[in-house]
């Protein structure tokens, strides 16, 4: 390159510097303009997963005769003109019920109540009790088919699976999902009733307990059936709660921020930008993070330069649940060993931020 060229280059480096020297020193406030323009309120973010929830919900109503009978259950048996045979009797623990002059108690688990009463009519003509017997069956008390939705819901609660009974249609039953929910919901399945096979290995497998768990985007944005999968008596539905992630030190806004529905990956500039930015005092190329260590128990330090990831020579880091991203001042970093007990009192101390819809 010739000498001409060279001194034609040279105002551009110049000018290059000082846009770079620009974009540092503006950093703070247009992380604070975009965390004003970006973040949405908490309540409108559950708000709108609520309503989708009920709107899904509804849409995939099922049938409501479809209630098979368990233990536990009440039912109500009436045989016409016959008034010694018709009460209400209880299923118990192995399914049974026992009406007067049935010479062997009737199987009742897992059949409709039509199923039964031809089956308790067809007993009553075979044994020569009633010759041309009219029987009615009806549920009295539902027992058998328990749901239980608890977590990150607004209203934790047990419900009788009174029909086949969805994902969404229990969420929705629960009134939603409550502030603090993360984007994963957790069904788990109690072990079936020992199987009747000679053998032990699919005895062994069909009888296991069944974990399943669920991306609430999956569930309510892709629309696929196989999310939202059918419930049966039994099934405890879990929310868990949202991880957090905590920003203190030389920034304006220090807080926790909620997880929630993060479609990508938290990162340190996304959780800049949540706390508003950094002070004029504060030290971006020694920011640190503190992670907890599953094997000690105690907390790494991450160093991590901001300077350089804001000017993009290097890749943005992600952040974890509980990790803290400590920024420290022109003080130095004596404060860095009181961060995790500073993040300890955020909870209480600092509101804690939905970070969901960044």
């Amino acid at each position: 390159m010739n000498q001409q060229q060279q001194g034609a280059f040279r105002p551009l480096a110049h000018l290059s510097g000082r846009v770079m020297i620009f974009l540092l020193l503006t950093a703070p406030a247009a992380f604070s303009q975009q965390q004003k323009t970006t973040l949405i309120p908490k309540s409108q973010v559950v708000s709108e997963t609520n309503d989708r929830i009920a709107q899904l919900a509804l849409a995939t109503s099922l049938k409501q005769n479809d209630y098979t009978i368990g233990s536990g259950d009440l039912l109500t048996v009436e045989v016409f003109d016959v008034p010694e045979l018709s009460r209400d009797v209880r299923v118990n623990e192995t399914g049974y019920i026992s009406l007067p002059l049935m010479p062997a108690k009737v199987r009742a688990d897992g059949l409709t109540t039509f199923q039964l009463q031809d089956k308790l009519a067809e007993l009553l003509q075979t044994n020569g009790l009633v010759s041309t017997p009219q029987v009615s069956v009806s549920l009295k008390e539902r027992n058998s088919q328990p749901l239980t939705v608890i977590g990150s819901v607004r209203t934790p609660m047990v419900i009788q699976a009174v029909h086949q009974t969805t994902l969404l249609q229990a969420l929705s039953q629960a009134g939603g999902i409550a502030d603090d929910a993360g984007n994963t919901v957790i069904v788990t399945r109690p072990a079936a009733k020992p199987p009747q096979t000679d053998d032990p290995s699919v005895a062994a497998m069909l009888s296991e307990a069944q974990t399943f768990t669920i991306n609430l985007s999956d569930l309510l944005e892709i629309g696929d059936s196989r999310f939202n999968i059918p419930l049966v008596g039994g099934d405890v539905v879990s929310v868990p709660r949202a991880g957090i992630i905590y920003v203190v030190g030389a920034v304006i806004h220090p807080g926790g921020f909620v997880m929630q529905n993060d479609r990508d990956r938290m990162t340190t500039l996304k959780m800049l930008s949540l706390a508003g930015g950094t002070i004029s005092s504060a030290k971006i190329k020694e920011a640190v993070i503190l992670r907890k260590n599953g094997e000690t128990g105690k907390r790494d330090e991450l160093p991590v330069d901001l300077n350089k990831v804001m000017r993009l020579q290097t890749e943005d880091v992600a952040l974890q649940a509980s990790d803290i991203l400590f920024v420290p001042d022109s003080a130095g970093k004596r404060a860095l060993h009181r961060a995790g007990d500073v993040a300890l009192s955020l909870t209480t101390g600092i509101a804690i931020v939905a970070a969901g819809k960044y």
